[in-house]
């Protein structure tokens, strides 16, 4: 069976629960990473195209006597002393598991060049996974997780991707989410990675020399978000402080299949890793593309070092940050690190566009100098580890033949094509996201519009513009983004003569004006003239919706689906073990935003996101599904229980890529008809029982006699009762034998119906199971495209359309009452209610 991205996601994240309780996710991290990283390097090892090779069996050196004679025994065991995974089994159950794990990393490790890197988990370590049994358990537990035979990555990918490395990166966040304040930095958001990837112009490598380097490099998600955008392989250079997070890099760029990216450990500031001899003298390595995302305002960045006598020369242009704060520290460092015609993109906390004193210093000099290409503002509580906002900084040097003729402009002036050198593009990305439990994450709508737009240079309202340096410098070059960028909603004003004397005002109506150039009709039917300036509304709750023009619009935007859909129906037909997932959803992506920034009203961003929700939900792993396994129904036991108490529940089944319910309603649609006939007959007759039940179930009604504790008519109480009256002439008691009676006809027809429902039910999941033998991978194709993602598509996509029906109904009732009533009218109405209240006075003797 096809292993699900979804699948693999839970089973190894479900590796966690084993450790959780012993330590925090900052530390049992490196555990089910490294077992992952192993399990990975072993499946993969033998491959032709691999570069891993497993270390042979060192088994211990056999038991000697006094005088050097080998005491006799049994023969060392053929596994268990190499190093990979099976030697890992090898050790489930058995004394002494946890050294045994560390010494088959470590022999990994060293026949591979990675002593240092991957070793940080001690899995010898008492005091975090327990002492003897307890260690031995919880091992065995988490090696066993990890042993299941659908985690098998020898033939990991998809075309071009990478189930493991994005399971990965699935796992990195997730620890990181939990691994609280100052102990989640080790991984950026992969939302914030690919718009980095995106805007330092990675598609121009053209062979393996264009470099790309991260000196804060942490876990190295940024480093391969680039690498994966480039159109050729290129050589990935990174640096990071911490030993253990430096080992998270390494196997982060093993489990992605770039083994050769150099990822170095030390302190980036103080001791930085990359450099060559330029000029005679020791200087910093350039590159072509760098992104960092370092720890914010550092306030020991300078340990290690003088920066005032700096060997490379990082603050000799622009100035020595403060003591206690290292931002521009690490952004004067990537500058010093940057090729000519390079470009970098760095996060930064908020205060770095406008601090004073010495940072204001450096700020004016790099705007001087223009090698700030534009500024990125990002919503708030993004990042792990700090709630504070932060932005993107992307610096530029231009080439020499551009640069002029000062000492420092060939290295150092930036530009933006075909703009003022000056000019710095800014773009405020603050209001767009969504809520992630305690984090908030850029939405793929926000990702796709920060690009295009930032790529593009285009300047839109409230979100971004280009602004010269001429009106930076008049503003002591503050890059606060509110300074040059109102994104706030323009306030809705209240009109004067409109709540003194009633009535909407043209303005406002006129203010909806994309609305009135689809719908003109409806504003002709829905206001009539008032007075000059002033309009009144033909109906007290306008129903947009209802109206002919917009039934007229919803059919357009629904046959503007249609379209859409069936230009890339061929292309979904076509899915087969070639195809790239990634690239699919690109190309899906890309024709459906195209397809709808032609229709009026309706956000293209908006109906990309529902195209990539369902891809991240729904869709995505029936592609993956569909590539390893092709166009086939496999159909999967439904379980039931949790734990180890899960158990096959007879009869049911699933099937994920072509849920039962699509097969049955497809083929079986005269018994879903008859099924939906027995439900509704439930229904009506249950609603029958409760309002007998509400009207007559209490101490002096109908049914007390028949009242059980619990409040319900007890069935047999109710007989008896009914045996009781049986042939009474009394009117009331006639009229409870006849309540009570009708009772239980209601009663018994929702029982008579469930029992034919159970029995109906049955014997169509029977005939279901039995249709998916006949079904032919041509069958299979036609349900899961039309019926299963047209049909899923077509639903969400059409929300948008009742969005704007509601949206511009809302606006209208919203004016309707805010005008309804002019003020002379309230006023009457409020010396009435007065005069009424001082009548109730002084009929009670209260009078003044």
């Amino acid at each position: 069976m096809a292993l699900k991205k979804s699948d693999l996601y839970s089973s190894i994240w479900s590796a966690a629960d084993v450790l959780r309780g012993g330590m925090d996710a900052s530390q049992y991290k490196d555990y089910v990473l490294t077992l992952l990283f192993m399990k990975y390097v072993t499946d993969r090892a033998g491959r032709p195209d691999s570069l891993i090779e497993l270390p042979p069996q060192q088994p211990p050196e056999p038991k000697k006597d006094e005088d050097g004679n080998i005491i006799p025994g049994p023969p060392p065991p053929e596994i268990g002393y190499g190093g990979s995974f099976h030697d890992m089994v090898y050790w489930k159950g058995k004394p002494g598991i946890g050294q045994a794990l560390n010494q088959i990393v470590a022999r990994f490790a060293l026949h591979n060049g990675l002593s240092g890197s991957i070793t940080t988990a001690n899995f010898n370590d008492p005091e975090k996974l327990g002492k003897d049994k307890e260690m031995i358990d919880r091992l065995s537990k988490l090696i066993g997780i990890f042993q299941d035979e659908e985690l098998n990555f020898s033939g990991n990918r998809a075309g071009d991707d990478d189930l493991l490395g994005d399971a990965y990166e699935y796992l990195m966040r997730n620890f990181a989410t939990q691994s609280g304040k100052s102990k989640g930095q080790f991984y950026t958001p992969a939302e914030v990675s690919r718009v980095m990837a995106a805007i330092v112009d990675v598609e121009r490598a053209s062979s393996a020399n264009f470099s790309a380097y991260d000196p804060t490099c942490g876990s190295g998600s940024l480093l391969l978000k680039v690498a994966d955008r480039a159109p050729v392989d290129i050589t990935i250079y990174g640096q990071e402080r911490d030993i253990a997070t430096t080992g998270l890099a390494v196997m982060n760029m093993w489990l992605h299949d770039r083994p050769t990216a150099t990822i170095k450990q030390g302190n980036t500031l103080s001791t930085p890793s990359f450099t060559e001899m330029r000029g005679g003298k020791e200087m910093l390595k350039r590159f072509d593309v760098i992104v960092a995302n370092p720890p914010f305002s550092v306030k020991e960045w300078s340990n290690g070092f003088s920066p005032e006598n700096d060997d490379y020369e990082r603050f000799a242009h622009y100035g020595i940050p403060p003591q206690k704060n290292g931002d521009f520290a690490f952004l004067l460092h990537i500058l010093a690190s940057l090729k000519v015609g390079g470009t970098a993109a760095v996060v930064l906390p908020h205060g770095v566009l406008f601090r004073g004193n010495a940072e204001a210093d450096i700020r004016r000099r790099l705007l001087q100098a223009g090698v700030i290409r534009g500024i990125i503002g990002l919503p708030a509580n993004l990042f792990y580890g700090t709630g504070i906002p932060a932005c993107l900084i992307v610096l530029q040097k231009r080439s020499s033949a551009e640069a002029g003729s000062s000492p420092d402009a060939s290295a150092d002036r930036g530009t933006n094509p075909g703009e003022d050198a000056g000019a710095v593009f800014l773009l405020d990305a603050s209001r767009g996201f969504r809520k992630d439990g305690p984090k908030n994450r850029l939405r793929e709508r926000d990702i796709h519009r920060i690009v295009e737009v930032f790529r593009a240079g285009r300047e839109e309202p409230g979100y971004s513009r280009r602004v010269p340096l001429t009106e930076i410098a008049d503003n002591d070059y503050n890059l606060n983004l509110p300074r040059y960028i109102d994104g706030r909603e323009a306030a809705d004003r209240q009109d004067l003569e409109g709540h003194l004397r009633g009535g909407i005002p043209v303005a406002d109506i006129d203010a909806l004006a994309d609305y009135w150039a689809v719908f003109p009709e409806i504003r002709r039917r829905l206001f009539t003239d008032l007075r000059p300036g002033y309009l009144r509304l033909t109906e007290e709750r306008p129903a947009v919706e209802e109206q002919p023009e917009f039934r007229a619009f919803t059919a357009r935007l629904d046959a503007a689906f249609d379209d859409w859909f069936t230009g890339v129906e061929e292309t979904l037909r076509g899915i087969d073990d070639t195809t790239h997932p990634r690239s699919l959803i690109q190309e899906l992506g890309t024709r459906v935003r195209a397809h709808y920034l032609a229709q009026p009203l309706v956000e293209a961003y908006a109906v990309y996101q529902h195209l990539m929700d369902y891809w991240e939900t729904t869709m995505q792993d029936d592609v993956y599904t569909i590539v390893a396994g092709g166009w086939t129904a496999e159909l999967q036991p439904e379980m039931t229980g949790k734990g180890d108490k899960r158990k096959v529940r007879k009869g049911y089944f699933s099937c994920d890529l072509l849920p039962p319910e699509i097969v049955r309603d497809h083929f079986l649609s005269d018994d879903v008809a008859r099924l939906r006939d027995l439900e509704n007959k439930i229904a009506e007759n249950e609603g029958e029982i409760t309002a007998m039940l509400e009207a007559e179930g209490h101490e002096e009604g109908l049914l007390a006699e028949a009242l059980g504790d619990n409040g319900k008519v007890n069935k047999s109480a109710a007989k008896a009762r009914i045996k009781e009256l049986k042939g009474t002439q009394d009117p009331e008691e006639r009229e409870e034998l006849n309540y009570l009676r009708e009772y239980l006809y209601f009663e018994n027809q929702v029982l008579g119906a469930k029992r034919s429902h159970k029995a109906h039910e049955k014997a169509l999941r029977e005939r279901t199971y039995d249709q998916y033998e006949s079904l032919t991978p041509e069958l299979v194709q036609e349900l899961v495209v039309q019926h299963k993602w047209r049909a899923a598509l077509r639903q969400r996509i059409g929300g948008e359309t009742t969005a704007v029906g509601q949206a511009l109904g809302r606006r209208l009732r919203e004016l309707a009452t805010r005008y309804d009533r002019p003020l002379p009218e309230l006023e009457a109405e409020a010396a009435r209610l007065g005069e009424r209240v001082n009548a109730h006075l002084a009929k009670m003797g209260l009078t003044w």
